[in-house]
């Protein structure tokens, strides 16, 4: 295990997340705990705060650094890094982080080291494109990448991204980090990890 999200809130109510949302501080302080816990029971050394549905004004800004700072600082007390992301509008109409530079404006607000984009290709492939430029330009401030290809989220190689070149550029500008698969299988779960075989380590696995 080495990523899972804070509490997103009340999912019955379609909540995405509550960080900035003004008001609802005391209960992020609260999930940031209940979060801790939970990292704390897997030996979990990353946390993903998401950030909600919520218009793009400053307040909602401005709540959301507060949060980043706040959740940063205690997740460090435990030696857990946090993340942010963004999200496409197309899959979660009205999500408040649309884009990388948007989230690297937050984490600037913020101002903490312990805080980190996790850059999302599937998102972000949507929304801005560019994908290989970008990672290399933010390499410093990502902590962690996921992948799904595009349009329909399914496994690389179904879709219009290029992961065979996107996953060795990954290698070529020193990226260290993990690079997660968060996609919907386009058919057997077994059959959709077949794309990742070459990418596998031959030390100790079949």
């Amino acid at each position: 295990m080495v990523l899972h999200n804070l509490p997103p809130g009340d999912s019955a109510r379609g909540e995405r997340g509550i960080a900035s949302l003004p008001g609802r501080e005391r209960e992020f302080r609260e999930s940031v705990e209940r979060a801790v816990e939970y990292a704390s029971a897997v030996s979990c050394p990353r946390l993903n705060c998401l950030a909600g549905l919520a218009p793009q004004d400053k307040s909602h800004f401005d709540t959301l650094a507060a949060n980043v700072r706040y959740a940063a600082r205690r997740l460090g007390e435990v030696g857990v890094q946090l993340m942010i992301e963004a999200i496409n509008t197309r899959s979660v109409p009205g999500f408040f982080l649309t884009h990388s530079a948007q989230a690297i404006d937050v984490l600037n607000a913020a101002g903490e080291a312990n805080a980190f984009l996790q850059y999302d290709m599937f998102h972000m492939q949507i929304m801005e494109g560019d994908l290989a430029r970008t990672v290399e330009r933010l390499l410093g401030r990502i902590g962690h990448i996921q992948i799904a290809d595009v349009p329909e989220r399914h496994e690389p190689g179904t879709g219009e991204v290029d992961f065979h070149f996107l996953l060795a550029h990954l290698d070529r500008i020193g990226y260290s980090g993990y690079v997660g698969c968060e996609y919907n299988p386009l058919g057997d779960t077994l059959e959709g990890l077949k794309w990742a075989k070459p990418y596998l380590s031959t030390a100790g696995m079949t």
